[in-house]
């Protein structure tokens, strides 16, 4: 309710500003643990999750508040992306609002303040409860990308619940080149020599922007390198019918008119995986029967973002409870038994 009377006073502000009042506002307020684990509980790459519910990266790029967002009902935190050094990002505005399509379009370009102000605040929370996932990424105008994935790797091992490698955002001009299979094989096989093998799971973020051979390609190197997870998948550079005045703003594209692509682009991973490897599924979830037709299609677990822009920080208890009702309803005694169920 508080939101609802919030939202038309953030609305009226710039994207970006109402984003940053509203990382100010969850770190000043009540500390709250993370939520319990009850029937949604499940365990992916080793990892318990006390539901399959997490915050996407790109929310909390500084690692400012992941035991706030746990607070909020989230099963797990991914922060990031994080550079190695510190990045301005992109000219704004480079953030919009299409409200009449509930979706949001960025070019933000991995704006941060770099891994060494990450790591203190990571730093400062060790020790505490619950999942935090760290995105990693590279600088724009790095000489050598693949090594700013692996000093990440070194700097946040550490530190992760799990690693995240984003090589999937559209805002960093020559990235998506890295989901070639031969620049992909490279990239993975100096991040896993960099984690060593005592280090966190790594999970890899991808495009929905795929042809079928790239798809068939990620999910042989997956099988090969050993990934822990895919994360499909990140925003889109193509428009479907669109009614906002933004519509033809250039970045990436997320919220509601994703929802169909991610989907499609999640049964295609699972087709090309087998079920081998667990999937994350993200992109226009903005409900309890979103979440749930992600992980009857092949999900083990599942990540928001642009709808809170639209719902509010009530959004993850809503749809907590929604996938428990869902999954009783529909005879699963688990999230593990319904994942691929379709």
């Amino acid at each position: 309710m508080l939101f609802e009377i919030a939202r038309p006073a953030l609305f009226s502000l710039d994207p970006e500003r109402a984003h940053k009042l509203t990382l100010k506002a969850l770190s000043l307020s009540p500390k709250r643990g993370p939520a319990p684990s009850g029937a949604l509980a499940t365990e992916v790459a080793g990892i318990a999750f006390p539901n399959p519910l997490g915050m996407a990266a790109g929310f909390d790029k500084d690692a400012e508040v992941p035991d706030e967002l746990l607070g909020l009902g989230f099963g797990f935190a991914e922060v990031g992306s994080i550079t190695p050094r510190p990045q301005a990002g992109n000219p704004r505005p480079r953030l919009f609002r299409l409200v009449e399509d509930r979706a949001v379009i960025n070019r933000m370009g991995f704006n941060n303040g770099g891994a060494e102000v990450a790591r203190q605040r990571l730093e400062r929370r060790a020790g505490r409860p619950g999942v935090v996932g760290i995105n990693i990424g590279a600088n724009k105008d790095s000489d050598d990308r693949i090594a700013d994935y692996a000093l990440m790797t070194r700097i946040m091992a550490p530190l992760a619940s799990y690693l995240a490698v984003n090589i999937s955002s559209p805002n960093t001009p020559g990235l998506r080149a890295l989901q070639d299979e031969s620049a992909l094989t490279g990239l993975l096989e100096a991040v896993f020599e960099a984690r060593g093998n005592e280090g966190p799971p790594v999970f890899l973020k991808v495009a929905p922007d795929l042809e079928p051979a790239d798809v068939d390609a990620i999910a042989r190197i997956a099988a090969d390198t050993g990934l822990a997870a895919l994360i499909v998948s990140n925003t889109t550079i193509t428009r479907p019918d669109l009614r906002s005045r933004h519509a033809g703003e250039t970045g990436g594209l997320s919220g509601a008119p994703l929802r169909d692509l991610a989907l499609e682009r999640l049964r295609d991973f699972r087709k090309a995986t087998g079920g081998a490897i667990p999937l994350v599924g993200v992109g226009g979830i903005a409900s309890a029967e979103d979440a749930w037709a992600r992980i009857r299609a092949g999900a083990s677990l599942v990540q928001l973002y642009s709808a809170m822009v639209y719902e509010g920080p009530g959004l993850p208890s809503r749809i907590t409870r929604g996938l428990e009702r869902l999954m009783k309803r529909d005879g699963f005694s688990s999230i593990a038994e319904a994942v691929g169920s379709e």
